[in-house]
């Protein structure tokens, strides 16, 4: 099942998703058995952003019956950390590196599309837009003239392929994808978590530090497979499709929605290996069916 992306050639369709798998605490645990039974065609980075964040308070995550709610808050060690730490150790996974970056102005994500466009190791970029413009006060992803003024600061600055993480909170997500396949991006990927809450049942008070945190996982399955059937009706570029995937049965119905990879994300929390599974059922299920 390899398949072409965006200029890079991938074993199988399977990514994960945007911080739902540490390829470096995994190398720790594993050695040298996760470079040789790598569970995704390519990785993508958890987010970095300009400067070092501690993330949201504790607690940071509540259990649903159909998935998770987080509020981790994107800790990380910022642009400078991260090319000293995380780039060298992630240089040595045996498939393609993205690496995910998200600003609170163009000329932040500006610096760090330019930062990563110089690094060899480094293979793609996916853009966090889910983050407000400082600059006008409107959540760049939710705005197709944002996204498109966004694109105009950045595209020249790489030739690398440029991928944009929608958010599923615009009130128009295929007018965005629209606007970002116009100002040149490569290609989409979509859904985030759609926000949500929960109470301490001893208190009534929010449980989250954050109070309120991302949903995932099976549960909002059905809100990515008719966002992602709904963009591949407006956009001619590549799309990521991701969104509750726990079985290749999952993948296979966003691919049949319009997806060219699917992304595994809250599955690999429960199962390390979820992505080589995942990939191995849809590899079955496809060459007994027209994908």
């Amino acid at each position: 099942m390899s398949v072409e992306f965006c200029g890079l050639e991938l074993v199988h369709p399977i990514i994960n998703a945007s911080g739902t798998f540490d390829a470096i605490a995994a190398g720790r645990a594993f050695g040298e058995e996760l470079i040789e039974r790598f569970p995704f065609a390519a990785f993508v980075s958890k987010t970095v952003t300009l400067q070092p964040r501690q993330g949201n308070p504790p607690p940071r995550l509540w259990e649903l019956a159909g998935g998770l709610i987080n509020s981790i808050g994107l800790p990380n060690q910022g642009l400078r950390g991260y090319l000293q730490h995380d780039l060298p150790e992630l240089a040595r996974l045996p498939v393609p590196l993205i690496v995910n970056v998200m600003g609170s102005s163009r000329d932040q994500v500006a610096e760090l599309v330019a930062a990563f466009g110089e690094r060899a190791e480094v293979a793609a970029l996916e853009l966090n837009v889910s983050c407000p413009n400082v600059e006008t006060g409107l959540l760049m992803g939710a705005d197709p003239a944002e996204i498109a003024a966004l694109l105009d600061r950045v595209r020249p600055l790489t030739s690398k392929p440029l991928i944009v993480k929608l958010t599923p909170n615009a009130t128009d997500v295929p007018a965005v994808a629209r606007a970002a396949q116009g100002a040149g991006a490569d290609a989409v990927s979509l859904i985030n978590t759609l926000r949500g809450m929960a109470l301490d049942p001893r208190t009534g008070r929010p449980w989250l530090g954050g109070v309120t945190g991302g949903v995932s996982g099976a549960a909002v399955r059905a809100v990515a497979l008719a966002q992602v059937h709904a963009v591949a009706q407006a956009v001619e570029i590549p799309i990521v499709g991701m969104g509750g995937v726990a079985s290749g049965a999952d993948a296979l119905d966003l691919m049949r929605a319009g997806a060219t990879l699917v992304a595994v994300g809250t599955e690999s929390f429960r199962d390390p290996a979820a992505g080589l599974r995942v990939a191995s059922e849809l590899a079955e299920l496809a060459a007994n069916s027209a994908v």
